[in-house]
C-alpha cells in the first residue's frame, strides 16, 4: 500500500511539474510556438534561440500543422462515422479494415512529417545548440531508464487495497 500511494505522488508530481513548466514556457496552455501538440520540441526552450531562430521554428511548425490539417480531419470523420455504425450492420467489417488501412498511413505519415519537421528545425539550430540538445537527449534517456528501474524495483500490486 505504501509503495502504491508513494507511486502515485511521484507521479501527480511529475504531471504537475511538467504541466506547469509547459504553461510557463508557452505563455499558457494555448501560447508559444509549439502549441500544436509539438510537445517534442520542449527542449529547444533551454538552448537559448534568438528571436528569429524562434520565429523560424514557429513558421516551420505551423506550415506542417496547416499543411496536414486536411487529412487530420478527414481521419477523424472516418473515425467517427465507423463509431457510429453497429456491428450487425452491413458493412461493419469493411469499414472496419478500411479505417485500419486509413490509421496505418496516418501513422506512417506522422513518422515521416516528425522527421522532415525535425531536420527543418535542427537546421536552424547553431552547432552549440546542436550539441546542447544531444546532451539533453543523453538526459532524458538516462531518466527514462532510471524510471524503468525504479518500476522495476517497485511493482504495483494489481490487487490494491482501499483501507490503509
Amino acid at each position: 500500500m505504501r509503495k502504491s500511494i508513494f507511486l502515485g505522488l511521484i507521479l501527480a508530481s511529475a504531471v504537475a511539474a511538467t504541466s506547469f513548466t509547459v504553461a510557463a514556457q508557452t505563455g499558457g496552455p494555448h501560447g508559444g510556438w509549439h502549441s500544436h501538440g509539438h510537445g517534442q520540441f520542449l527542449a529547444l526552450n533551454k538552448l537559448n534561440l534568438t528571436d528569429a531562430q524562434r520565429a523560424s521554428i514557429k513558421q516551420i511548425v505551423t506550415t506542417s500543422f496547416t499543411q496536414n490539417k486536411t487529412q487530420r480531419q478527414a481521419l477523424q470523420q472516418q473515425r467517427s462515422a465507423f463509431r457510429s455504425m453497429t456491428p450487425d450492420q452491413v458493412g461493419y467489417q469493411a469499414a472496419a479494415a478500411s479505417l485500419a488501412q486509413a490509421e496505418g498511413t496516418a501513422a506512417q505519415a506522422r513518422v515521416q512529417q516528425r522527421a522532415n519537421i525535425t531536420a527543418q528545425i535542427y537546421a536552424v539550430l547553431t552547432a552549440p545548440q546542436k550539441a546542447q540538445l544531444a546532451t539533453f537527449k543523453t538526459q532524458q534517456q538516462a531518466r527514462q531508464q532510471q524510471w524503468q528501474q525504479f518500476k522495476a524495483q517497485h511493482p504495483v500490486s494489481s490487487t490494491s487495497s482501499t483501507t490503509p
